[in-house]
C-alpha cells in the first residue's frame, strides 16, 4: 500500500497532523505537470475551506455575525491570492 499512497504533513506553531492520501487520485487533480502534491492538496484545502465560509455566511438562517462575514471576506481574498480569480468565478457560485 505505500507504494500507492503518500503521507503529508501539516504543521502549524503548536501542532500538526499527517495525511495519507492516494498518489493517483493526486496526479488526477493536478492541474500542472510540475505542481507538487503539497500544492495540490493545499489547493483542495483552500477550496474546501472558502466554501465552507461561504456556506456558514450565505446558506445559513439569519444573517452572519459581523466577524462571521469578516472571516469569510479575508478568507475569499487569500483564495483569490492563492488562485488569480475570486471564488464566484472559479465556482461559478457568486453572491
Amino acid at each position: 500500500m505505500a507504494d500507492d499512497t503518500v503521507t503529508l504533513t501539516i504543521e502549524s506553531d503548536d501542532a500538526s497532523d499527517e495525511l495519507t492520501v492516494p498518489t493517483e487520485l493526486l496526479d488526477m487533480l493536478r492541474e500542472e505537470a510540475d505542481e507538487s502534491d503539497p500544492q495540490v492538496v493545499g489547493d483542495i484545502a483552500m477550496f474546501g475551506l472558502a466554501q465552507r465560509i461561504h456556506g456558514a455566511v450565505h446558506h445559513s438562517q439569519g444573517e452572519p455575525a459581523e466577524e462571521i462575514a469578516d472571516l469569510e471576506s479575508l478568507t475569499l481574498d487569500l483564495f483569490e491570492e492563492r488562485f488569480g480569480a475570486s471564488f464566484g468565478e472559479l465556482t461559478g457560485h457568486d453572491h
